[in-house]
């Protein structure tokens, strides 16, 4: 706390040094004993105290079997860890405490000045000493005597006025603690937030996996009803090539026989036709019944035994859908109950 630098800044010592004693939770000076923070900011230690249990509703005491709590610095927001002995825990600072004592005798040494103190604007002589319940506003004892407030209810100004200050020190503690609150509630949604991302990822990459095995099952399937199909094929064009092959032969041989029988034809020549006539014609009828090879059946060359229907596949696919999670739906009703308390 660097109190010569607030004391340069201002025309007045004292009333600069007042500012920098000034605690922000009850807007008054310091009390003891006044405890600092970990940031170096200064607290009353009821006001600390105010703060933290508001932050903490569930810390009891001091020796009590909760471990400690947190809470935040009215002036700069840091988060302030304490341990299970609570405020009484925090350092005090007796140097505050001290300059506070020395400040308080100066100013008990000091003689009221005029115009230190608010005067009536009714009765300018008159000081503002007590406050007026009636009409809500401070005035003097003149205005209750002869003024406009003699018929009212009056109360004395430091009754009201502690009264007010303690009021707006609790909406303060209230604020504090509900900013905490919200604080927390912020960084629960932000951890929900990157889970959230986190998981998505993870089941992005189960998911691909997932596919990408269903996928190297198809493929491997599909390449063994293809080696299947070839196979078939191999069979069948081998088995129907074997059979040119021979009807080949036998149109070789038979194309022999016919050139020779042509040629017996034109033997003019009765004797010399006849010595060869008998034997061509046993070898033609013999080459004619010996000559009936093997056919193929109708519809031999159809592959239609390796079609394959996919339909129940293609349903089944196209039906693929996440498992419905009914815990996680209900789980989100109740943090949006939570956020919404």
């Amino acid at each position: 706390m660097d109190f010569q630098a607030g004391i340069l800044q201002d025309g007045s010592p004292m009333e600069s040094l007042e500012k920098q004693l000034i605690c922000p939770i009850c807007l008054e000076m310091f009390s003891k004993p006044v405890v600092i923070l970990p940031c170096q900011h200064n607290l009353c230690r009821k006001c600390a105290n105010d703060v933290f249990q508001a932050a903490n509703p569930y810390w009891q005491s001091r020796g009590s079997v909760i471990s400690g709590g947190r809470f935040r610095c009215p002036s700069c927001r840091h988060e302030v860890l304490l341990d299970r002995h609570g405020v009484y825990g925090l350092q005090r600072n007796l140097l505050v405490e001290n300059i506070i004592d020395i400040y308080k005798q100066e100013c008990s040494s000091r003689p009221l000045k005029k115009g230190e103190h608010p005067m009536c604007k009714e009765h300018e002589d008159e000081r503002i000493n007590i406050y007026c319940i009636t009409c809500e506003v401070p005035t003097c004892s003149m205005c209750k005597v002869f003024g406009a407030h003699k018929e009212c209810e009056v109360a004395p100004l430091d009754t009201i006025f502690q009264g007010q200050k303690t009021e707006l020190n609790n909406c303060i503690s209230m604020l504090v603690a509900g900013n905490d609150r919200i604080q927390t509630i912020i960084s629960q949604l932000e951890d929900s937030c990157r889970s959230t991302e986190e998981n998505s990822e993870a089941a992005k990459r189960e998911l691909c996996s997932r596919f990408d095995a269903l996928a190297a099952l198809l493929e491997e399937k599909k390449s063994e009803l293809l080696q299947r199909i070839t196979h078939e094929q191999s069979d069948k064009t081998d088995f129907v090539q074997g059979l040119i092959r021979r009807y080949k032969e036998q149109l070789e041989k038979s194309s022999r026989l016919v050139e020779t029988a042509i040629q017996a034809m034109e033997e003019t020549g009765g004797a010399t036709f006849l010595m060869n006539a008998k034997q061509l014609i046993k070898t033609i009828v013999e080459a004619s019944k010996g000559g009936r090879l093997e056919k193929i059946e109708h519809g031999y060359e159809s592959m239609d035994a390796f079609s394959v229907s996919l339909d129940h596949l293609a349903e089944a696919v196209s039906a693929l859908d996440f498992d419905p999670a009914e815990e996680d739906e209900e789980y989100f009703d109740g943090e949006e109950e939570e956020v919404e308390e």
